[in-house]
This record gives C-alpha cells, structure tokens and sequence, in this order.
C-alpha cells in the first residue's frame, strides 16, 4: 500500500463487484437466454428469426435477464463498423483457429489413449490455450468447468483453475484508465492505494484503496483495456461457427447452438456493463437490508462508471480459513445455518442470485455475519421459474417422476416435445440413488455426479441460468462440508423451506403445499409420514418445534385446509386414528416442550390473526 499526496497522479482500490436483479418493478428488460429449440425457431437461424418470435420464445420459458444491449445485429455491427475491424477479425479468426486446430490434432491424434497422465496434460494445455487466447476464452472456460453436459469431469477439474488464477495487466494502464474515470487526479480521492492488484480476472482487476474524504477502505474494480472489441469480435467468430454447426445440433442434441452462443454473449456483455453492475449491487444490498445476518457492500456511484467501479471494502475471515474462524469467536454451526438460508433466499425468493460463490467471494464478519463480494456472475430467475423449481422438489419429494419431467421441460432442460417416457426412470434411479438410505446420504455432489451421467444418455441440455444454480449450490455445499464434515444440506435447509411453505402469504406457495400433501382431492397421510420420516433421519439436528407450531398456526386460519384435514381424518367413513398416531409418534417426544414453548411465543400473534379474520368474516356479512 502507497500512500497518496493530494496532488499525486497515481494509485487507486478496485475490487470486482456486481449484483443481481431482484425487484420485478425495477427490471428493464424481460427476456429469455434459452438455447433449447422451440417449434417457432428449430429450422431458422438466428438471423431469420424475428424479434416477435425470440420475445414469445423468452416469455415461453419464463426467464428474465438483466438490463444489457447484447444481440445478433449488434455484434454485426461492431465487427463490420469500418475496415480496420474486419482486418482485426480477420486476423483474430486465423490466430483463434490456428491454435483450435492444433489442439483439436493432438487430440485426434491421442485417440484410444485415455491414460490419465495423457489426459491431465491435455487438460492442462487446454487451459493454457484458453488463457493466451484471451478474456473471452478465459470466460468460456469458466463456464465449461460447470458444464457437465459440454465437458468430461477431467477436463472441468481443471478449467475451474481459471476462476482464481488469471494473469494481471499492468499497473500503469489500470491506473490510467482510473484517473481518466474520475476526471481528476487520484491524490484528490483516495489517500491510499495498494500499488499491485489484490486480485485479477478475466474482465477487470481490483486494487485495495483508502477514500480521502470519508477515510473508508474501498475496492475498486478496474476494467482491463482494449476487453470490449476483443469480446465483440470473438462472439461474432462463435456464432458464425454455432451457424455452421446448428443442424448438427438440433437434429442429435435438440438445441439451437446460435442461441448457446447468444445465451452466453448475454452474460458476459453483463459483466462489461459497471453502471448496471452498479444498479445490480444497489438492489442485491437492497434485498438483504433488513436481514440482520448478511453483509453486502455499498457502492460509490458518484466515483463509478462504465470502466471502474468503487464499493465498500469487506475486511472479514475468507469462509473456508476453519482456523481463524474459531479463533475469532464464530460458531461454525450457525455460520452455516446463515449461509445456506440466505443461499435458499437469494433463489426461492428473490429469483437474483450470486453465480459464483467460491470462498474467495465468501466472507465471515467478526460479528459472525456472512458477507458476499464480487457479484461480476449473477444470474436471475422469473417467477414462473421458482415456481417451477419447486415443483420439482415437490414432486421429488412425493416422487411423481412423471410430473418432474415436465417439470425439466418447462424449465429448459429438455426441449418441448421430448418423449420423455424413457427419461422417467432415469429421474427415479437419480433420486432414489441420491437419498440412499436417510436423509444424511443426500448431497448435491452425488447429484449432480448422477445428473452427469444422465445427460449423455438423454437429449438434456443445461440452461446457463441453471448451471450457475447448480454451481453456486454445489460451491456452497463444499464451503459447509469444508466447515464440516459431517455436513448435511438437507438438515440446515428443511426447516427454512418448511417455513416458507407453512408461512409465506404467496397463493402460488400455498398451492404447492396442498399438492405436497393432497392428491386427487384426497388427503395423503403417506406423504406427510414422508416428510416427518426425512427430517427424523438427519440424525436428529432438524429442530420441528418451529415448524408444528407454524403448521398450527396454518390450520388455524386457513378455513380451507381445516376443512380438507377434517374430511381426511374422517374420509372412508372411518376415523383415520392409526394414521393420525404414526404422525404423533414421528414427532419427537424430547421435543414436545419446544413445540409447546414454540407454540405460546406465537399465540398472541395467532390469536390476533384469528380476530382479525373472524371481524373481517362478520363485516363481509
């Protein structure tokens, strides 16, 4: 760290930031990156297909994206704005194909030689390849490591090295390109900067820096020069080449390999766009602001703009350092516990989600709250898309494997129109080989390891959005399983989805608890049995006094359920007592004074609750 004079012309902080979008009343833009062919555009190009025609391909599949100008005509555009651009592409073309081919030879050449030693080295000199190629290629490899529907494990193994470890540019352009952002000399802002990067990517590099005026450390993040037109270029030469490939792709794949291309242009024109980036972390801070575990940093909007972005400074303990975590005093355990919820809230409730969340990106504040930095891969669901998403746990869960592969339509994963009666089986044996024999067995690794497997056998393709759900979810879990080892997602995450099931006012959650416990208009005691016998399996870490007394207090009001639970107790004209005392005896006996302490916290509100809707009942009268 240097120290800076008010009139000293050099030095500043950056660190890498973004957000994602939350509030559907503040997006800009709705609109879909789904690359699963459609019957509207199957047998065009993408060029031929209308903007009408990709708006109701958008609106199909329920995604939304953030704000950001990336289309086909724009990239046009770009490359073919003056003849010095379609020199440079030109010439791009044969430096990216010259090394493609090379590599591609050494691989035809090593055909039928699968040693691992071989295949490490291959790996490897793909990473290398990938990183002298450039930030576009870097990104792609970012996201190749989370494709395991693109890319043998080996191989993503060792493309995730790109995440961390990508070469810095200089100093000197960084700086450059800061004082030029704020129109001033960086002395007359910041008293401090570090003079080397604290950390490097593949679009930008961040610098550790002290503010003049308010003396607050902040982080800023620089973007690199000259990143713009290489991406421009790079996706225009990818979409020439999905182009070529695309009737290979929708006849053996069933998907449209421009729109892979498109789907991928978007996220990463995202990450290049700091004032949205900006707005993103002002609605991500927004989201949380009235949850008193998670940290998210403020933004300098007034020191920000199109290349530079200026945030508060996390100083925390990085979430994977067990030693230092214990040694300042934090309980691991709730650590934990706050991680996983505010992961599960970022998801099922605000759809705006954190897409890389490594522990380089995760911090532990003294204070034992969990702060997030670098939002630069974010992602965001519709509601259409959570909905669905539940679904399919909710179907896992009563295992309608029928209903899930729907369930995979809708959600992008398998095209419209997929025969999907050979894949429901495959969707049993993943699920069933996934919970094993508890509750304590399931683990998104063993999944996904599963998932893998499926996707070659079956027409399944994984939507960007979702390998990033899949990503961040996989990440978390072996954040939590590095805390410790005994780790189940599971345990940490029931009660939080009960809850929000039990409690949340949204008719559409309400609507996927009647399906979890009715079916056909009649009550399912096996299912609720199935419930109870998960949470009893995880070795007893799964507090239910929260949840009975919120099942309680849902009885109570909802005059709908009452009636179903009536007719389901006395349904076949017998009184269901041997059900109802296999329910009582799945809930344990040493915590019946939690439940009932439980209870009588939330009596007064229920009571309440209760007045309230028998006033309301007697003024509609």
């Amino acid at each position: 760290m240097r120290v800076i004079s008010q009139h000293n012309g050099h030095g500043v902080a950056t660190r890498k930031h973004v957000v994602s979008r939350t509030t559907l009343g503040r997006r800009r833009v709705l609109s879909v990156s789904a690359a699963v062919a459609s019957p509207t555009t199957s047998g065009k190009s993408m060029n031929a297909i209308t903007t009408k025609e990709q708006e109701q391909l958008q609106m199909e599949m329920g995604f939304c994206r953030i704000n950001q100008p990336y289309s086909p005509d724009l990239l046009q555009q770009q490359v073919f704005s003056d003849a010095s651009s379609i020199l440079s592409t030109v010439s791009r073309s044969i430096y990216m194909f010259s090394n493609i081919l090379g590599f591609a030879f050494n691989l035809y050449m090593d055909r039928g030689n699968d040693t691992p030693s071989l295949v490490k080295r291959r790996a490897t000199e793909l990473r290398d390849m990938l990183t002298k190629l450039g930030p576009t290629f870097i990104k792609a490899g970012q996201v190749l490591a989370n494709r395991p529907d693109i890319l043998r494990e080996d191989y993503m193994n060792e493309l995730i090295v790109l995440q961390d470890d990508v070469p810095p540019f200089s100093d000197e352009e960084a700086f450059k390109i800061l004082e030029l952002q704020l129109g001033r000399p960086l002395g007359e802002v910041f008293s401090s900067i570090s003079e080397q990067p604290v950390a490097a990517a593949s679009l930008g590099q961040v610098y550790k820096g002290v503010l003049r005026d308010t003396g607050e450390a902040v982080a800023v993040k620089i973007q690199r020069p000259g990143v713009e037109p290489i991406i421009y270029r790079d996706l225009f030469i990818f979409r020439a080449i999905a182009k070529m490939l695309n009737p290979f792709a929708l006849a053996r794949l069933g998907c449209n390999a421009e729109l892979i291309v498109d789907e991928f242009g978007e996220k990463l024109l995202e990450e290049l766009d700091y004032v949205q980036e900006a707005r993103n972390l002002e609605d991500f801070r927004s989201n949380f602001m009235n949850d008193d575990y998670v940290k998210i940093p403020w933004v300098r909007r007034d020191l920000s703009g199109p290349k530079v972005l200026v945030m508060e400074w996390i100083d925390g303990i990085r979430c994977t350092d067990v030693a230092q975590l214990k040694s300042s005093g934090i309980n691991l355990d709730e650590f934990i516990r706050v991680g996983v919820v505010s992961g599960l809230r970022q998801l099922l409730e605000f759809g705006l989600f954190h897409g890389d969340p490594h522990p380089g990106n995760i911090f532990a504040m003294r204070d034992g709250r969990i702060a997030y930095v670098d939002f630069g891969n974010v992602a965001e669901l519709s509601q259409t898309n959570k909905e669905v998403l539940i679904d399919a746990v909710v179907h896992a869960v009563n295992k309608d494997y029928q209903a899930m592969a729907q369930d995979f339509i809708k959600l992008g994963f398998l095209a419209p129109g997929t025969d999907v009666r050979p894949i429901v089986p495959a969707l049993e044996k993943i699920w069933a080989d996934s919970m094993g024999r508890s509750l304590a067995d399931f683990n998104f690794r063993t999944v996904t390891s599963k998932f893998n497997e499926a996707v070659y056998e079956y027409p399944i393709r994984i939507p960007e959005r979702f390998s990033l759900v899949i990503r961040s979810l996989l990440t978390q879990e072996g954040i939590c399983l590095t805390l410790k080892a005994d780790f189940h997602f599971l345990e940490v995450a029931y009660p939080y989805v009960a809850r929000r099931l039990l409690t949340d006012e949204d008719p559409a959650l309400r609507q996927r608890l009647f399906q979890v416990l009715f079916q056909d208009g009649k009550f399912r005691w096996d299912r609720l049995e199935n419930l109870l016998t998960l949470a009893n399996q995880s070795s007893g870490s799964v507090d239910l006094s929260s949840t009975v007394a919120d099942g309680a207090r849902l009885v109570l009001l909802d005059e709908e359920l009452r009636q179903q639970l009536l007719i389901a107790f006395t349904e076949d004209d017998r009184l269901h007592f041997e059900e109802l005392q296999r329910i009582l005896n799945l809930l344990p006996s040493n915590r019946g004074s939690d439940i009932l302490r439980s209870s009588a916290r939330n009596f007064p509100k229920i009571a309440r609750d209760l007045a309230i809707q028998w006033s309301d009942r007697i003024l509609e009268n």
